[in-house]
């Protein structure tokens, strides 16, 4: 089994649909379309935003700690399905999801109180899936790194209006802090092998080189460890250079 991780625009979804096809995989996707507390939130981010810079130090997104659980709650039941059975892919998972809470504490957007009962509850899930899923964490967490400007020029491409700066300015510091909490996180990181694609320099959707340097790098990962067999990566290989062709 395989997660993805990364920040918003990071290419976590293509990337994923094209590992799924690589390897013949089942892959998952975070729901977003379906989500219907996404959108309150950025519009939540605004408002709380205009009513600190007017002076109410105390004011929160009412939406922050809704949205985190609704997200938790979705990523364990996606992650306990992907992980009763081999050769899967995630998008994302459970085990970055503490990033957006914590982040969202500390610019307000959420209280500490509440802070604290998310904790509480991603921990009571982290001690039960591996019971409810029959597999102790992933095989491989692939981390797509990029850049602000890498990650802008993404958002702007698929075109999401609550996830525009033009839209919302407070989205620029909302962004950034977001990069910082992702560095922080690489650091952590130790449920599983970590493999981080630099996403700044390999545009692996629009570039079939890099497409194929960086699915190979991802496999030759897994041969390492010991879940792909050199046979098969030699006939990737194979099908990698006369895709080239």
């Amino acid at each position: 089994m395989i997660t993805l991780s990364g920040i918003i625009g990071s290419g976590k979804t293509s990337l994923t649909k094209l590992l799924s096809a690589e390897l013949g995989s089942t892959a998952f996707y975070e729901p977003v379309d379906d989500n219907p507390v996404l959108p309150l939130f950025y519009k939540g981010n605004e408002i709380a935003a205009k009513k600190r810079a007017a002076g109410d130090k105390e004011a929160t997104n009412p939406y922050a700690y809704l949205l985190q659980t609704f997200f938790l709650n979705r990523r364990f039941k996606m992650i306990k399905q992907a992980m009763r059975e081999d050769n899967n892919i995630l998008d994302r998972s459970i085990y970055e999801d503490e990033i957006f809470m914590k982040m969202n504490t500390e610019m307000g957007n959420a209280t500490d109180v509440e802070y604290d009962i998310y904790k509480s509850l991603l921990n009571n899930m982290m001690e039960e899936l591996p019971m409810a899923a029959h597999k102790k964490s992933p095989d491989l967490m692939v981390n797509i790194k990029v850049s602000y400007e890498t990650m802008m020029t993404r958002i702007r491409k698929r075109g999401r209006d609550y996830e525009q700066v033009e839209q919302d300015p407070s989205l620029v510091d909302y962004y950034h802090r977001l990069l910082r909490q992702y560095d922080e996180w690489r650091q952590t990181y130790d449920a599983s092998p970590l493999l981080i694609i630099d996403g700044d320099r390999y545009d692996f959707m629009a570039n079939p080189q890099d497409r194929v340097t960086v699915l190979e790098t991802i496999e030759q990962k897994l041969v390492d460890l010991g879940n792909l067999d050199e046979a098969t990566m030699a006939k990737l290989k194979e099908k990698h250079q006369q895709s080239l062709q």
